[in-house]
Formats: C-alpha cells, sequence, structure tokens
C-alpha cells in the first residue's frame, strides 16, 4: 500500500476536508518536506490511540470491533480536530513521517539470498533509511509465495506473503543466508521500545489496514527481542571509511532526497 495515499482521507471525505480552511491550517502545519496529509490523518488517529475520548474513535476499525459508517463521520471529525486543535498542530508540527512496511522484506529476501549464493560469506547488513529497523530482521521471518512452500524461519511469528509475477522465479534457499551483523541509519531513528514512537509508527498505519497492523505488531516484538545497532545520522555521510557492507532500501522513493544518490558510487 502506498502511504502516499492514504484510504482514510477518502473515507472522511478528503474533498470536504480540502475546502475547509481550519482544517487545512492544521495540516499546512506539517515540517516542510513531510506528506501533510499523512502527518494530519496520522495525528488524529494517533491521540485516538492514546485514549483520547470522542465519538469519532466509533469510526475506526483500529479502535472498535463494529466501526460506524465513515461516510457520516465528518462533523464528528471536524468537532474533534476542533476540539484539540492545539495538540494536533503540535503533532504536526513535531512528527516525521516513516514508514515501517515490513512485507517489503518478501522481495529483499531472494535477493540476499542470491546475494549469498554468489559470495559465499555470511552477509553483513546496512538500511539506509531503516527508521524502526524491521527491515532488518528480514532472516527472522518466514515467506511463502504462492507455491505452497514457505521458506525462511518457519518458526517465526511474523510470516509474509507474496506472490511471483513473469517467469523469472527465485531460487529459493532451504535454509537461510548466515547474517554477521545488521545496522540501520536514518536521519530520525524510532526506537520502538519507547512507547511514543510505537504509538506514531502505528498511527500511521490507517484504521482499515489490520493486516498490516498486526504484522507491524509483530515485527516490533522482533526487534524488542532481537536488539540491533540503530545510528541516527546521514548514511551517505557515515559509510565512507566501512567495511564492505550489502547496503540497501527498503523505503519508496517518494521519501527520498534524490540528489544524494549522486554520493553513491556505483
Amino acid at each position: 500500500m502506498n502511504a502516499a495515499v492514504p484510504l482514510i482521507c477518502m473515507n472522511f471525505h478528503l474533498i470536504k476536508f480540502a475546502e475547509d480552511e481550519e482544517l487545512l491550517g492544521l495540516a499546512s502545519e506539517a515540517k516542510d518536506g513531510q506528506p501533510m496529509r499523512i502527518c494530519f490523518f496520522g495525528a488524529i488517529h494517533y491521540l485516538l490511540l492514546k485514549g483520547k475520548e470522542h465519538e469519532l474513535k466509533e469510526f475506526y476499525p483500529s479502535l472498535v470491533e463494529d466501526p460506524g459508517n465513515t461516510q457520516e463521520s465528518f462533523e464528528s471529525f471536524k468537532d474533534f480536530c476542533r476540539l484539540n486543535s492545539q495538540e494536533i498542530k503540535e503533532i504536526v508540527k513535531s512528527k516525521i513521517v516513516q514508514t515501517n512496511e515490513v512485507r517489503r522484506c518478501a522481495y529483499l529476501f531472494p535477493v540476499f539470498a542470491y546475494v549469498f549464493q554468489q559470495t559465499e560469506k555470511p552477509l553483513a547488513m546496512i538500511e539506509i533509511g531503516t527508521s524502526a529497523g524491521l527491515q532488518l530482521l528480514w532472516d527472522k521471518y518466514s515467506y511463502s509465495y504462492g507455491t505452497g512452500e514457505t521458506y525462511g524461519n518457519r518458526n517465526a511469528n511474523v510470516h509474509l506473503t507474496s506472490e511471483i509475477k513473469g517467469g523469472h522465479v527465485p531460487i529459493f534457499p532451504e535454509e537461510m543466508p548466515p547474517v554477521a551483523s545488521r545496522m540501520g541509519v536514518d536521519l530520525y531513528i524510532n526506537d520502538l521500545k519507547n512507547r511514543e514512537d510505537f504509538l506514531w509508527l502505528n498511527s500511521i498505519i490507517w484504521p482499515e489496514h489490520e493486516e498490516r497492523r498486526t504484522l507491524f505488531e509483530k515485527a516490533a516484538q522482533s526487534v524488542k527481542e532481537n536488539p540491533i545497532c540503530l545510528i541516527e545520522g546521514d548514511g551517505v555521510e557515515l559509510l565512507p571509511g566501512r567495511a564492505w557492507k550489502v547496503v540497501y532500501m527498503g523505503i519508496e522513493l517518494d521519501f527520498i532526497n534524490h540528489s544524494h544518490f549522486e554520493n553513491f558510487e556505483t
């Protein structure tokens, strides 16, 4: 799911939102370069997940078992924003959007397996734009690709499914490639042991995306059980001088300053 086009925006009548100066004013507090809509709707979800009481929560499938019709939610939505405008403004001003889509590991796994097949050496992983590091634990998860077979760590709590399209089928290993070390670099690290960071990352998973939320929570637990090295800083500046590594990006290109690619040698 492309986080830049959240379904929740449509469910809350994006057209009405776009025509409402009061709501647009709150959303416009987002930092330069940040996706305004995600920050804004994420802030509202964040407050509700944190326990803010309001009838609006009755429309959120992430909060109630039998949510109301979102087509009838706009007035409640606007009332919530009016009552909590200052808190929403502060959240939108301060938060950074960093999606953690653990399902991206479904395409990273065969790539890393291929690298190991070619080198026959344990892999030392560096992820640029790691956020909370969920993808650094790709070897701790299990995978299936619509063939009836399960690959990877078959005892994992995180199971990722995908589908192979086209005639080129990867060679999946019987055993996971060994990982010698793993390190994540990001301008803003999210610590999943910190309740605020965990809540924010949960907030920008839209309420109707139950599978994504479940996978995120399970992967977050894996990070807590398998400590990894996360470094806050500019990956382009930190990489020179380090030993040869498998360097990768699992994030969407929408969130990258493309001028940084000029600093990578091919």
